[in-house]
């Protein structure tokens, strides 16, 4: 009996050491996942698309000042959306890649660097509570164990590379097989810019029945053609759209405006009859510099009056349109280059829309904007 006792512990050993091996170990959920985000998109990551489940065990969520719960498939994705949303640092949360429970990123024991291919990034990171099991973990596949911050540091210096790499997958193979599946299995008309984000228009692809029924990987590339490659393509023909140079910076954070296409906005001037302009990168920071130009820097606007024309995007058309015609929509779940925006729109039907199907907190013309409701965006 004894020996009966010894032989099933010592296989019960065997087994957790096989199911731990870089043959078998494997990132996605072997039980329920817990997904923080709300709606039918919460199955995705909010900023590459990838299917939560097959990549838990390098998931992460976040949670802004506002309480909107975003969840990502990586490390680098969080890296990614920390440029373009309010995230407070201390509220990121990782799954354990032992119990697989979501637990405080800050407390978190990372392995960095270990044989098992890391989720869009060349350099893995896999987090675990407890110290030990992490240093189980480096025994069976190397890397070294770091916290949180160095992990987080690796993924925002390895950005640019990693980008490079997942780009030319992309486009080599993932492109061109969502645009093939897209053509023939999905409707041509879809409106892509009605989604604020990629899990949105995945979710809606499935649910909505606007392609016929896909697997996980065929969705994945209509969803990655669709939102990062024709949406683009769209945009470039989109006529009467507002026109930005790749020199030209917003005069309130810096930021180069043609990288953000959806969000630009312009303010035009005089001197001597030719007419100027400044381009933002989104209606917030514009309105912070109508407000007050000489908070700014020493520019040639320096006051409202010396403003001919303000021209902001609308959000669905993507067609620029005059400011002061416009409806805004403040407080969505929707956000922009900098964070929470006040979103335009030409149509004020188009504008009740969004604010009901993107919980906005308010609906406004132009002349009703406020310092202070400019200043609330930013809380």
């Amino acid at each position: 009996m004894f020996i009966k006792k010894i032989v099933i512990f010592i296989t019960i050993l065997l087994f957790a050491s096989l199911s731990l091996s870089a043959g078998t170990f494997t990132k996605s959920a072997s039980s329920e996942p817990v997904l923080v985000q709300k709606g039918d998109e919460k199955h995705w990551c909010c900023v590459c698309g990838m299917n939560l489940k097959m990549f838990y065990k390098t998931s992460h969520a976040s949670k802004s000042d506002d309480d909107t719960h975003r969840q990502y498939c990586s490390m680098r994705c969080l890296a990614v959306d920390m440029d373009t949303h309010p995230i407070d640092v201390n509220e990121i949360q990782v799954v354990d890649a032992s119990t697989q429970k979501l637990i405080k990123a800050k407390t978190a024991f990372y392995v960095l660097g270990s044989t098992v291919e890391g989720t869009m990034s060349k350099v893995s990171k896999f987090a675990f509570a407890s110290q030990s099991d992490a240093k189980n973990f480096v025994k069976e596949y190397k890397g070294q164990i770091v916290d949180f911050e160095s992990a987080l540091k690796n993924a925002k210096e390895s950005l640019v590379s990693d980008t490079e790499m997942i780009t030319a997958k992309k486009t080599k193979k993932i492109y061109p097989m969502g645009q093939t599946i897209f053509e023939k299995m999905c409707l041509l008309d879809i409106d892509i810019n009605k989604y604020g984000a990629i899990n949105e228009l995945k979710s809606a692809l499935q649910n909505k029945k606007l392609c016929k029924p896909l697997k996980e990987q065929q969705l994945q590339a209509v969803a990655l053609y669709l939102w990062e490659l024709k949406r683009f393509g769209d945009l470039e023909k989109t006529n009467g759209k507002i026109q930005v140079t790749e020199e030209e910076k917003c005069p309130v954070c810096g930021m180069f405006i043609y990288k953000y296409p959806k969000w630009a906005a312009q303010i035009f001037y005089e001197i001597n009859k030719k007419e100027h302009r400044y381009s933002f990168d989104g209606v917030k920071d514009l309105m912070k510099f109508y407000f007050n130009p000489a908070e700014w820097g020493n520019y040639e606007v320096k006051t409202k009056g010396d403003i001919t024309k303000i021209l902001v995007t609308d959000y669905y058309s993507q067609k620029a349109i005059e400011a002061k015609k416009a409806y805004f929509v403040l407080g969505s779940d929707v956000y922009g280059p900098m964070g929470n925006e006040l979103i335009p729109f030409e149509n004020e039907n188009d504008a009740q829309t969004f604010y009901k199907d993107h919980r906005g907190s308010k609906l406004i013309k132009f002349e009703e904007i406020t310092p202070q409701e400019v200043s609330k965006l930013d809380e």
